[in-house]
């Protein structure tokens, strides 16, 4: 058989330098008819035989009705089924025959290219960092992101949380929208229980919207490809965010965090093939601006000063002054600070700064000398005072 290198050597010979049939066959030691045969041939010689039957092939037929009836049948059960049957070849040969199959009874999902209008749509999710937050006092604690990515111009911004609940995620997404400098027309969320519980809006989540004018889009269960702009950005803060770096705490988590979208926002957009910062530039003519005064989601709890003069938020304990024991106060927690307000007078009961480590008792100073104060003052008032006489009255009571 002549090899591929003989065939193109031939067809150079006789088609370039006009050698003859009978020359090329004596230089080259070949029959004449084999010298026709490569030069009649378009494509180069290759070996080939034919093909052998599989052990499946007998199989064929029964495999499509199987997943014909069931699409998703595993295919380690067909062979099961198949054993049982007779079959006595391999496990290879038979998972690529069902694999090969099986995309013809599958109803394979498809999408369409979704084309976004500039302030149309902004998509917000939570985000969930691989590793737990530092929170100071040598604690670690679980964390989320609330990320927003605004749909036209791909700018995205981030908030760190440490609750899902509904006050938490409302704050984290009124921050992003303050750091994006607009509104748009609706928010995208998926069923997040704190945000649409069963497919529809939360009270909380409503009334946030509707103080701010903005709309929302609820999407279906368990389909995240409907935010897949977003779901993307989280893969890219798995893989280049949190790699490489090491958190003091959760502010430094937060503020390193503001700087990295910053810059991932002013970098070209692989799919916009933009800046996501000069379109966002552009979008905000077409976005309402932020409120100066956003929906206010604090926490907020009435109760009554008790004997110890403590209020437990979030594993906690917080010092209120203990000249308003008894009395009703109003406690406001926020991401910051929390405070608690006299019902009755407005005074201003405590204020302190918000720890999220847990554990903790947190004692205002000039709550603590109050509290030493006034157990000082009970000490002394169960002391009987006894009147000392001068010995001078003793004396002249005594005849000399």
């Amino acid at each position: 058989m002549v090899g591929v290198e003989q065939w193109a050597e031939i067809r150079r010979l006789h088609r370039v330098e006009g050698v003859s049939i009978r020359e090329i066959s004596r230089r080259m030691g070949l029959h004449r008819k084999t010298v026709r045969r490569a030069l009649a041939a378009a494509q180069p010689p290759r070996y080939s035989r034919p093909a052998s039957g599989s052990k499946v092939d007998p199989f064929r037929d029964w495999i499509c009705e199987q997943l014909a009836a069931e699409p998703r049948i595993p295919s380690q059960r067909l062979r099961e089924l198949a054993t049982e049957m007779g079959y006595e070849g391999g496990k290879s040969i038979f998972d690529d025959f069902v694999r090969e199959m099986r995309p013809r009874f599958l109803a394979a999902r498809t999408f369409q290219r979704t084309i976004y209008r500039p302030g149309e749509l902004v998509q917000c999710d939570l985000w969930e960092p691989g590793e737990q937050i530092p929170v100071g006092h040598g604690q670690r604690r679980r964390g989320w992101v609330v990320t927003c990515e605004v749909c036209w111009s791909r700018a995205i911004a981030g908030s760190l949380i440490f609750s899902k609940e509904a006050p938490d995620i409302l704050w984290g997404l009124a921050r992003n929208l303050s750091r994006l400098g607009g509104l748009p027309e609706k928010l995208v969320w998926d069923r997040e229980s704190a945000i649409a519980a069963g497919g529809r809006p939360t009270a909380a989540f409503a009334a946030f919207c509707g103080q701010l004018e903005v709309g929302w889009v609820i999407l279906e269960a368990r389909d995240p490809q409907a935010k897949g702009a977003l779901e993307r950005s989280h893969r890219f803060m798995r893989t280049n965010f949190e790699p490489g770096r090491v958190f003091a705490n959760h502010i430094d988590f937060q503020d390193r965090l503001d700087a990295w979208t910053e810059k991932a926002n002013s970098r070209v957009h692989r799919t916009i093939r933009a800046v996501p910062a000069e379109r966002l530039g552009e979008e905000k003519a077409r976005m309402r601006p932020v409120p100066a005064s956003l929906p206010d989601v604090d926490r907020r709890q009435v109760l009554r000063v008790p004997s110890q003069p403590f209020v437990r938020i979030d594993r906690n304990d917080y010092s209120i002054d203990p000249a308003f024991a008894g009395r009703r106060v109003e406690v406001r927690v926020s991401q910051t600070e929390i405070a608690a307000v006299v019902l009755d007078t407005g005074e201003l009961a405590c204020r302190h700064r918000r720890v999220f480590a847990g554990g903790l008792t947190l004692t205002d100073p000039q709550h603590q000398t109050q509290l030493e104060r006034e157990r000082e003052n009970r000490r002394q008032r169960h002391q009987v005072e006894v009147e000392i006489r001068p010995l001078s009255r003793y004396d002249e009571l005594i005849p000399a």
